[in-house]
């Protein structure tokens, strides 16, 4: 579906009758815009749904719903003495160990032998053994950890202080976290129009909930692949948001208007004078009172109005068609 920005003065000059003086427009320049529809709704993208790694007791969850967090913040953590022990005597392993490495060093230096020398070898093994042991219980105790993957707001808590985490509980997120700064609106290209929509091209989004919201985008995604919906085939697009405000909320319905075609001070008529065929479009010119027909060459169209590339001048009166009714009939447009 094709919808069109315009900017553009119309002039109307009405006679008595349809019979004595004909309606009639001016010839203007104006700016024209011709855009595609996209329809469909914003998302935020970048979304977490965070869990714990290992069962236990939730000793404290440090945020609320609606909280502003930071990257690498801790949300909640788990009851886990076991874990924490585990740490500890790893890393007490490592420190032993590593006297081990500096003893056997000391005497391989005073004494380089076969046997000072493979003492020395299996003392710096055993410390990478140490070490990895230290990691390992390390990671463990992360997972009785949440912390933030990324700045955001808290979207939704499900735990509580208190509460036995189990294995089958493990698989239900526990925080989840959305990045509020970042916005996308997914929609669908019809398959008539894809042809004229690109990449980086911008667009004009209105919102059925915030209907005074100023909200520009780009496009930054039109997939190669057709879905049909509705028996239509269509092509699923992104348009990432430039100015999201605070009000944008995820799942808002959106329509963007994708400016596709954009043409400045140019003549323009109302397509409700074009007459003719589309191939040999033409109209009615009123010339010191009296009609005369003339051919014209049109350029863009924006579906209410076109551009006139030959045939008119600026100023020039076009009569408007009336059916034998009396009523403006709207051209081979249909308007």
């Amino acid at each position: 579906m094709v919808v069109i920005g315009i900017v553009l003065g119309v002039v109307l000059s009405r006679g008595a009758s349809p019979q004595s003086t004909p309606t009639t427009v001016n010839v203007t320049r104006g700016d024209i815009v011709k855009t595609v529809l996209v329809d469909g709704n914003l998302l935020m993208p970048n979304k977490a749904y965070l869990s714990f790694g290992a069962t236990g007791t939730v000793a404290e969850v440090l945020v609320s719903e609606g909280d502003n967090v930071t990257k690498d913040e801790v949300l909640a953590r788990l009851d886990a003495p076991s874990l924490q022990s585990s740490v500890d005597m790893a890393k007490l392993q490592v420190k032993i160990v590593q006297e081990q490495v500096e003893v056997a060093q000391a005497q391989y230096e005073a004494s380089s032998t076969d046997i000072t020398e493979a003492s020395l070898e299996t003392a710096n093994l055993n410390l990478k053994i140490a070490k990895l042991n230290l990691q390992s219980a390390e990671l463990n105790l992360d997972k009785a950890v949440i912390t933030a993957p990324f700045d955001g707001v808290v979207a939704a808590i499900t735990i509580t202080g208190g509460e036995e985490i189990s294995t089958a509980a493990l698989a239900t997120p526990a925080i989840s976290l959305v990045d509020t700064n970042e916005i996308e609106m997914q929609g669908y290209i019809d398959e008539l129009d894809v042809a004229t929509v690109k990449l980086n091209q911008a667009a004009n989004i209105t919102l059925d909930a915030l209907p005074d919201e100023e909200v520009t985008g780009n496009v930054t995604f039109i997939s190669p692949i057709g879905t049909v919906r509705a028996g239509i085939v269509s092509y699923a697009t992104t348009i990432t948001l430039e100015n999201p405000s605070a009000e944008l909320k995820d799942g808002m319905s959106a329509t963007a208007e994708v400016v596709v075609e954009h043409r400045d001070d140019v003549l323009l008529i109302p397509n409700t004078v074009i007459q003719g065929t589309l191939q040999n479009p033409m109209v009615v010119v009123l010339v010191d009172g009296q009609q005369e027909e003339r051919q014209i060459t049109l350029g863009l169209s924006d579906g209410f109005n076109s551009e006139v590339l030959t045939g008119l001048e600026e100023g020039d009166e076009v009569v408007v068609p009336v059916s034998t009714s009396g009523q403006q009939s709207g051209g081979f447009f249909g308007m």
